[in-house]
């Protein structure tokens, strides 16, 4: 329970990685502020989050509207850990791209993580403590066909990761990331088995990570086990497999 007394913001907490992590949060003690769009995943999230003895409550708020990050940001509170999780993923080659899709990416993908971090580490600044992680992606930094929006927008969040890093240390305010890879998320329900393995066997572990495999990456940064940890993007990535 080295969580105890803290309150964590987890954006995208309804599905996939962002439930994973916002329920190791509060098993680690936190009281936890699960972010969604779905009221009623994010009641059925904070549900089994209280079932086992922990303590969460859902804010909705639409990601892609700066006004409404501020507001997520004010009906939060004091937030000691912020995981910026929520994301958006749209895969075409650059001639399939649109500029509406494009902005969607980088108000999504970046310009929220932005926005929460300007209005909530100050706060964190001042109480001399805090932790920020970045869920970021394995595309940023390798090539992958169809990911261009995608991958710059991720890419854009490991550098302002290392920016606000460097800003906050002082104040005792860590900022790290987390670049999965291949992950089983409600995304990877609808296909076949083919694509499946042709996935996984991108990994050296030759399958998809669970996305409670990816959320104790997510966890150990956001906690005091990773005390001398800032500026970092930790892949998990299950490896990468030889070549020949």
């Amino acid at each position: 329970m080295g969580m105890s007394g803290l309150t964590a913001l987890v954006t995208g907490a309804t599905a996939g990685i962002g439930r994973a992590v916002a329920v190791q949060l509060a098993q680690e003690g936190a009281e936890v502020v699960v972010h969604g769009r779905d009221a009623e995943r994010g009641a059925d999230v904070v549900a089994e989050i209280e079932k086992a003895g922990g303590a969460a409550r859902f804010v909705r708020a639409d990601l892609a509207d700066s006004s409404d990050v501020l507001r997520l940001a004010e009906e939060a509170g004091d937030i000691d850990v912020l995981i910026n999780n929520a994301g958006v993923y749209k895969f075409l080659p650059t001639s399939g791209m649109t500029d509406a899709l494009f902005d969607l990416h980088m108000d999504l993908n970046t310009k929220a993580p932005y926005v929460l971090v300007r209005a909530l580490a100050p706060g964190m600044a001042r109480r001399g403590r805090g932790s920020i992680v970045n869920i970021s992606t394995m595309a940023a930094s390798v090539v992958t066909r169809g990911t261009g929006m995608y991958s710059a927008s991720k890419a854009a969040l490991e550098q302002l990761t290392e920016v606000w890093a460097a800003e906050y240390a002082e104040q005792g305010v860590r900022v790290n990331a987390v670049a999965p890879g291949p992950t089983r998320t409600p995304g990877t329900d609808d296909m076949d088995a083919a694509t499946l393995k042709a996935v996984a066997d991108t990994t050296a572990l030759r399958r998809l990570a669970e996305p409670e495999e990816v959320a104790e990456a997510v966890v150990f940064l956001a906690s005091d086990r990773a005390s001398y940890i800032t500026g970092a993007v930790l892949d998990v990535i299950g490896g990468r497999p030889a070549i020949g």
